[in-house]
């Protein structure tokens, strides 16, 4: 294994098609010392499957376990799991974080499957030597961001007012540029084996003081107002967007303190740096 930090360049593309219960993973394990997995059926807003959590369970339970142990087989050291800050749970209050050492309480199909690749993992680690580190990162943004995230940058970038000035929550992200650090100190650290770690930009921030920040980066006025967040959240629940109005106005953050003590790991970029790096993306895209 190479020393903390230090990489090679990706340098082959293997294509193993669907990920499940049965991929063929050898091809891609050939000489692999290390894996770090991200893909996974990620967090559906209006699933349509008649059954989300055995849809959410085929890849990133099934699939993950059957990688891992075909990575053990194939003399893998470690395996980098990307899990979520759901299996954490939804929120947090305002006066304490999340913490590693938290009985886990997902609360959506998702976050089930997450937490129940998580244990599996862990099994195949105390049967077979693999040595497993798990990553629970909250919200990731960055250049290539989707779903609400570039939705908020839209519409701030168009001049929508927005009733968010009154959030007076706190939440957790990551930038992208500092989960890559993090994931590459799992796999190189010697420390890190075995451990469970929550990670973060390291600056929680209320919603209202994000569309003040996304506004800056984007050279654009905030035109947030004040609305009183009880009447959103009633209109909000009619609409059937009780879920949106919880992310907007509720609280959700994460201490990252053991990584940083265990690991000595550091973000490297500030919050400023990463929703500068992604309004660049977002205009060179034309995505307005």
């Amino acid at each position: 294994m190479r020393a903390h930090g230090q990489l090679s360049a990706v340098g082959e593309t293997v294509i193993v098609g669907a990920i499940d219960g049965g991929t063929d993973w050898s091809a891609a394990l050939s000489g692999v010392e290390t894996v770090i997995h991200l893909a996974a059926r990620v967090h559906v807003m209006k699933d349509s499957a008649a059954d989300p959590l055995a849809e959410f369970l085929k890849v990133n339970l099934y699939g993950t376990s059957n990688l891992a142990q075909q990575a053990a087989s194939a003399g893998v050291k470690r395996f980098v799991y990307v899990s979520s800050v759901k299996v954490n749970g939804e929120q947090t209050t305002a006066n304490r974080p999340f913490w590693e050492s938290d009985e886990p309480d997902p609360q959506d199909p998702y976050g089930m499957s997450k937490w129940r690749a998580e244990q599996d993992l862990q099994r195949i680690a105390k049967e077979t030597g693999l040595e497993v580190v798990i990553v629970r990162p909250p919200l990731v943004y960055g250049p290539g961001v989707k779903g609400n995230f570039i939705r908020l940058l839209a519409a701030i970038d168009r001049g929508i007012p927005l009733p968010l000035a009154g959030a007076r929550n706190a939440r957790s992200l990551v930038y992208v540029g500092n989960l890559v650090d993090t994931l590459i100190a799992c796999a190189t650290h010697p420390a890190a084996a075995g451990q469970t770690y929550l990670v973060s930009d390291g600056d929680d921030v209320s919603t209202a003081l994000l569309v003040e920040k996304i506004a800056e980066a984007l050279g654009r006025n905030s035109r947030a107002f004040n609305f009183p967040p009880g009447i959103l959240r009633t209109v909000a629940t009619v609409l059937g967007r009780a879920e949106q109005m919880d992310r907007l106005f509720g609280s959700l953050r994460v201490s990252d303190n053991k990584i940083r003590d265990e690991l000595g790991w550091q973000p490297r970029y500030s919050l400023e740096d990463g929703l500068r790096a992604t309004a660049d993306w977002y205009r060179n895209q034309n995505l307005r």
